[in-house]
């Protein structure tokens, strides 16, 4: 689940940024700090993004997974890529462009509840969205929304562009995941995700039960 989840969310973003009719929120931030900064690729500007964002959100009580790990580094790692090697197709009419960025949308949403259901971490966004429906009780569509749209003002500051596609996405993510979750009776509020802090002590333990286990290989 991880791993594909992992495949299609940078897909998904590729196919909006192909689109060509404006970033999403959150690559507009990461398109503004690849302009405002000059040597950072919109992978790097993501996996920065994640970093902090992550950071955010353990002190609202989210911890690390191996698969809030996986998120920050292969997401970015796995865009640029995409956008390197140019795997994603571009239209020029726009009737196939929208259709592209609607579809994007979609994948980059099946994309979120693979990797989250798998309990292996959130994403860094996502864990921001967990902490934040926990501690607020709001919808996954109004928090969201409201954290697509402070990444857009951000962005936008820092040199970032916006377009028709930009508002669709601000808007339409939150509800396309919202539904996503809904049709497969997902809650994130219940999520019990397998931390890494769980994994150390339970090798942590098993290495202190080795240690304090009898020798019997001098006993015949």
């Amino acid at each position: 689940r991880l791993l594909i989840g992992l495949f299609l969310f940078p897909i998904g973003i590729v196919m909006t940024i192909n689109a060509n009719l404006g970033l999403s929120s959150w690559d507009v931030l990461h398109q503004g700090m690849s302009v405002s900064i000059g040597s950072v690729t919109m992978g790097q500007a993501s996996i920065i993004v994640g970093a902090v964002l992550i950071t955010t959100a353990s002190f609202f009580g989210e911890r690390l997974g191996w698969g809030t790990l996986a998120n920050i580094i292969i997401i970015g790692l796995f865009l640029d890529f995409l956008l390197y090697h140019q795997l994603i197709p571009t239209f020029t009419g726009f009737i196939p462009r929208f259709l592209m960025l609607i579809a994007g949308v979609w994948v980059m949403a099946v994309g979120t509840y693979f990797y989250m259901s798998a309990e292996l971490g959130s994403g860094a966004r996502d864990s921001l969205m967990v902490a934040l429906r926990k501690k607020t009780k709001k919808s996954v569509r109004f928090i969201r929304i409201t954290m697509e749209a402070i990444a857009t003002v951000i962005g936008i500051i820092l040199g970032g562009t916006v377009g028709l596609g930009t508002v669709i996405m601000v808007v339409g993510f939150g509800y396309c995941l919202q539904l996503v979750f809904k049709l497969f009776r997902f809650d994130i509020s219940k999520i019990q995700h397998r931390f890494i802090d769980h994994d150390i002590k339970a090798l942590y333990h098993w290495m202190k039960e080795r240690k304090n286990k009898p020798d019997c290989s001098h006993h015949s």
